[in-house]
């Protein structure tokens, strides 16, 4: 199996071509899209988050008309993967892209190599 780790959270399976979560194995979504696609996502009120600090007008809490709070969770273990602070509306971030022709070629190379779920040069 060639598996990469990608975050703390995160491997990509190169076999396969799936996002995997690290801590139960679980598969999520092809590793040519978005991983936070396959994740199940907690669409947080900012002010339950960051709490009032002073009373007013301006409590330095956030306004949900301004923000939201995404939180994305492996739907295997529930481990919390990824946070997002987005204006409402706004589509997720697609904050990894991995060339994954390219890395498969390099591998086939001989150009890199993996050990440990790590990617290391041979050159």
């Amino acid at each position: 199996m060639k598996r990469l780790i990608i975050t703390e959270y995160l491997d990509i399976d190169l076999e396969s071509e799936m996002w995997h979560c690290n801590r139960c194995e679980h598969a999520l979504i092809s590793a040519r899209k978005n991983y936070k696609e396959g994740l199940l996502v907690y669409n947080r009120d900012p002010r339950e988050v960051h709490k009032e600090v002073i009373e007013g007008e301006y409590t330095f809490s956030p306004d949900p008309n301004w923000m939201r709070i995404l939180e994305f969770y492996c739907p295997g273990c529930g481990t919390q993967v990824e946070t997002e602070y987005l204006p409402p509306g706004h589509p997720i971030t697609h904050d990894i892209e991995i060339d994954i022709d390219s890395l498969k070629q390099r591998l086939q190379k001989g150009e890199l190599e993996i050990h440990d779920k790590r990617l290391v040069s041979r050159i």
